[in-house]
């Protein structure tokens, strides 16, 4: 059988690529075709399109793209329709891939879809669940989502949060400051200036800053690359980074999720351009930004957003970690149990492959 698949942007290829590893175990000759990155790479899917040339973020950013967007979109249709492809499963990334989802209904209806990780409708409100409802089966991942569905009419089908499965507690704790700029470009231009105030406020201390490519060091201030007390890594695995780690600060994302899963006391930031957060506050549904603290209705990562972002702030909220380690590993704990399953990976892998059993 013949998949295309499409995931966005990183979050979205992680989870693509722990999904096929255990389709190709078990369904060997099952092949991938689409848009990733090179989690998924490596797990056998064969890339026609690198997920950086998609990295969007920000309103108006998408905005600007659109024509180019739109251009992509018309070469995968027709890698379908030649290739003669089955299923098609697409990975989060709402704001392209419902119109996507749309287009493909249109031109090939004869297609299965599996929306997997569908759009935080449940976080910018349902104006476009309508279109969500062309997706042949919609998987999700957070128990939530179960009940914001069914009240609008939509079946879904959840097995558990696959991150548990993926991210065990951390075995070591080190003594270092982990710094998590986020994937995308705007993202670590936005972060930069506050994390280099944090590094040089506290020159006692060591910082790890973690980026997802190579590409990023470009985005770094030359005195933030020379600064005695940082380490700088790239391709590392985060399960590994964390183990050097005692604390992490983090732009708010699916990482945040990792961290508390890997056992590790995270303040959230998250800053943007005055248009996109005069937008994003609009249209937000949710009390919290982050998953830890959406998973349990309750801060279990402190969270600072726009002015609040700064270094001082995040040295408070680091200093208070520090006095209260029990209170930590309760709340984490809390967040695992709540979105465990049983074979999670393998059931939505099996999913996708056999249907409803």
């Amino acid at each position: 059988m013949k998949i295309f698949v499409s995931s966005g942007e990183v979050s979205g290829d992680l989870h693509l690529s722990y999904l096929v590893q255990v389709i190709r175990k078990k369904y060997p000759d099952c092949e991938f075709y689409g848009v990733a990155g090179h989690h998924s790479q490596e797990a056998g899917v064969t890339i026609l399109e690198d997920i950086q040339e998609l990295a969007v973020m920000g309103f108006l950013e998408a905005l600007k793209k659109y024509n180019d967007l739109k251009e992509k979109m018309e070469s995968y249709l027709r890698f379908i329709e030649e290739e003669k492809i089955e299923k098609v499963l697409l990975i989060d990334y709402g704001g392209f891939h419902l119109k996507f989802l749309k287009a493909l209904k249109e031109r090939c209806p004869q297609v299965k879809v599996y929306y997997y990780i569908p759009p935080k409708l449940w976080v910018w409100g349902k104006r476009r669940i309508h279109t969500l409802r062309l997706a042949d089966e919609i998987m999700v991942i957070f128990p939530w989502e179960v009940d914001f569905y069914q009240k609008e009419g939509v079946k879904v089908h959840y097995f558990g949060n696959p991150l548990v499965e993926t991210c065990p507690p951390r075995k070591r704790i080190g003594d270092k400051i982990l710094l998590l700029p986020g994937s995308r470009k705007q993202e670590i231009l936005s972060m930069m200036q506050v994390y280099q105030d944090l590094i040089q406020r506290n020159r006692k201390k060591h910082f790890l800053l973690k980026l997802a490519n190579r590409e990023a060091f470009a985005y770094l201030p030359k005195e933030m690359r020379n600064s005695s007390n940082l380490e700088i890594v790239f391709e590392k695995e985060l399960s590994k980074v964390v183990e050097d780690c005692s604390y992490a600060v983090a732009v708010s994302g699916t990482v945040t999720l990792e961290l508390a899963l890997l056992d590790v006391p995270t303040v959230v930031v998250y800053k943007t351009s005055a248009f996109n957060y005069f937008i994003a506050k609009y249209l937000l549904k949710v009390g919290y930004i982050s998953l830890p603290n959406i998973s349990l209705q309750e801060e279990v990562f402190p969270e600072l957003i726009q002015k609040d972002c700064n270094a001082l702030q995040i040295e408070n909220y680091l200093r208070k970690m520090k006095d209260k380690p029990e209170l930590w590993k309760k709340k984490l704990k809390a967040v695992r149990e709540a979105l465990s399953g049983i074979r999670i990976i393998e059931q939505y892998a099996d999913f996708l492959l056999e249907g409803e059993k």
